[in-house]
């Protein structure tokens, strides 16, 4: 399985520097997991950055994935891996959620960078 977090998510449908790096794992829907945190984070920038339409547009690739709701065991190991790795609150959601699904996490967020099964990317600055 994999799980493609908001900055990848937000990378390929800007096709930004990166967006190759994440294509294979988007396009193979039928092993992609969508944590409804990573809808919340690419719907509120796509909104914020383009319109209403462009960000309903976004969200409806996502459903292509297997969405995974947050749930109360999901929410107590996110608060555990959150605390032992300190990661903000949605890095630490997401990577509980790959972890619950054994998923590989694809990223140019640093804060994984160096953790288990990330595939990492650092995020190319603009000049």
């Amino acid at each position: 399985m994999n799980l493609v977090d908001s900055s990848g998510w937000l990378e390929y449908l800007a096709d930004g520097p990166n967006s190759s790096f994440f294509t294979t794992a988007l396009e193979a829907t039928e092993r992609l997991l969508v944590p409804t945190i990573c809808v919340t984070e690419v719907f509120k920038r796509v909104l914020h950055q383009r319109s209403e339409d462009a960000a309903l547009q976004a969200v409806a690739l996502m459903r292509q994935g297997m969405i995974v709701e947050l749930d109360f065991a999901l929410a107590l190991s996110a608060a555990k891996i959150g605390h032992e790795k300190k990661l903000p609150l949605a890095d630490s959601i997401i990577l509980a959620t790959a972890r619950a699904y054994q998923a590989t996490l694809w990223t140019q967020d640093a804060d994984f960078d160096g953790l288990d099964d990330v595939q990492f990317i650092p995020k190319e600055k603009l000049r």
